[in-house]
């Protein structure tokens, strides 16, 4: 939510701003009211409102006074001005000083709701922008870049140890936010419907007393601890492996903590790789049927899926190579893991079907011609629904291929793999989406297929070299 503060002398001008338009529905809410403009500088000091909607003539002290003394104190909030006609130039004048929009009293109510909407876009905007610059700054562990971004290192003590905790959430509008301490948390939005938030140790004790059950939260992930800054993106990257859980079954829901779980499985996983080796097939299809099962038990996490994935395509690259040489084997992370698979069972039966394929090669039921207009219908199809989630499974039992082929008839036709041949078509769309629209990341983000913020970020920066941002400024 923004938070807004409204100043004016009168209390029924006050009512009226408050009544006139529908803040909630919009994501605001209203966390101040002041018919003193004293009690209202000292409230946006302590609590630095998003947005400050302000008479422009009050007895003592002017609303663009209050905007110049709020400015001179280094507080960012954006103002809008109300004014009656005969200040019709004063609001002028504001605009031309910093703010951001102003309008006339009486309030037109017909206008109000656009209004509203304009000033949600541009709030939306700002914070999608600040997220992005606070999430580089916090992966390069740029001391000085945050210090300059958010205060909440500044007051750190040397005492203090962190944690990150991301929230996945089931709606665009994650419930509960408010379950911490603001200034003991920094909050990143990394999409529309996952968030990060570094907590300090005065939050770490609240986190086991969270209630999950009834919430929109689908799955959140808290990482190990650490009293260093620099540890900050190696934190992140446990709390959304922890968060990841639900890849393996997605009917749990809850808070999970970031633990490696390899030695319980890592015997498990050489056995499979032996297995491969010595083209025991029929015991590797048996254990391989049984893996969601088996890392149920052991109560593997994320990161042993990754392990996992590695270790068999590694093997199986050695032991098969001119059979599987032009196949979607390559070794992933596990955000690269979740955009290709829709969850672990998915990954699993690929896995079995590179399996079938070993083993008939040679018993291809369909004709050259079949398979080559099958693939061009899926291409074709992918090109115009590269803004919908992609499964490389779903795709094959459309349009009659086994998914397996499917990659070779990838490398050999179009030179590049499924993976890639989606990532590149969306990047390039996201580069004419940056140059040519006011949309913000995120919004390019979605729009091309890609609801998380952060895997875009680094995938855009993959393809292209620089991260969107820098990338619309070039």
């Amino acid at each position: 939510m923004y938070s807004v503060i409204i100043v004016d002398d009168e209390p029924w001008a006050i009512k009226g701003i408050r009544n006139a338009f529908d803040w909630s529905k919009h994501g605001f809410e209203i966390t101040g009211q002041f018919t003193s403009v004293h009690k209202a500088y000292e409230f946006i000091c302590e609590e630095n409102p998003d947005l400050i909607v302000t008479d422009i003539r009050m007895p003592e002290i002017s609303g663009l006074e209050l905007m110049r003394m709020t400015r001179k104190k280094g507080v960012e909030a954006d103002f809008v001005f109300v004014s009656g006609f005969a200040e019709f130039a004063y609001a002028q004048e504001a605009i031309r000083f910093g703010a951001l929009d102003y309008f006339l009293k009486p309030i037109d109510i017909e206008l109000a709701e656009s209004f509203i909407h304009k000033l949600a876009v541009h709030f939306a905007k700002k914070r999608s922008h600040r997220n992005n610059l606070i999430l580089e700054a916090l992966m390069s562990t740029d001391n000085h870049e945050l210090s300059r971004l958010t205060p909440f290192f500044n007051s750190s003590s040397g005492e203090d140890y962190y944690r990150a905790l991301i929230v996945y959430s089931n709606r665009d509008q994650i419930c509960g936010r408010k379950r911490f301490d603001v200034e003991q948390t920094l909050e990143i939005e990394l999409g529309s419907r996952k968030t990060l938030y570094i907590l300090k140790s005065g939050q770490l004790a609240n986190l086991q007393g969270l209630e999950w059950a009834g919430t929109d939260i689908k799955a959140a992930g808290i990482s190990s601890i650490s009293n260093h800054y620099k540890d900050l993106a190696k934190l992140i990257k446990e709390s959304d492996l922890a968060a990841s859980k639900v890849f393996l079954n997605e009917d749990e829901k809850g808070l999970f903590e970031y633990e490696q779980k390899l030695d319980t499985v890592k015997p498990y996983i050489d056995s499979i790789s032996v297995m491969i080796q010595e083209k025991q097939f029929e015991a590797l299809e048996d254990t391989i049927g049984r893996l969601k099962n088996d890392f149920s038990k052991n109560n593997a996490g994320m990161g042993e899926v990754v392990y996992l994935w590695n270790q068999v395509v590694g093997v199986l690259l050695a032991s098969f190579y001119e059979e599987l040489k032009d196949m979607e084997l390559g070794f992933l992370n596990y955000a690269e893991l979740k955009e290709r698979f829709e969850n672990f069972e998915s990954l699993c039966g690929f896995l079995y079907d590179v399996l079938l394929y070993i083993r008939q090669l040679n018993r291809q039921c369909a004709s050259e011609g079949d398979i080559g207009s099958y693939f061009a219908q899926m291409v074709k199809y992918i090109d115009n629904h590269y803004s919908t989630k992609l499964y490389l499974k779903d795709l094959s039992a459309k349009f009659f291929l086994n998914q397996v082929y499917c990659c070779q008839l990838f490398k050999k036709n179009l030179g590049k793999t499924f993976s890639e041949y989606v990532t590149e078509l969306r990047i390039n769309k996201a580069c004419e989406l940056l140059k040519h629209t006011e949309m913000s990341v995120e919004e390019v983000a979605l729009k091309v297929g890609i609801m998380d913020y952060y895997y875009f970020n680094k995938v855009f920066k993959k393809q292209c070299g620089i991260t969107p941002a820098k990338y619309r400024k070039c």
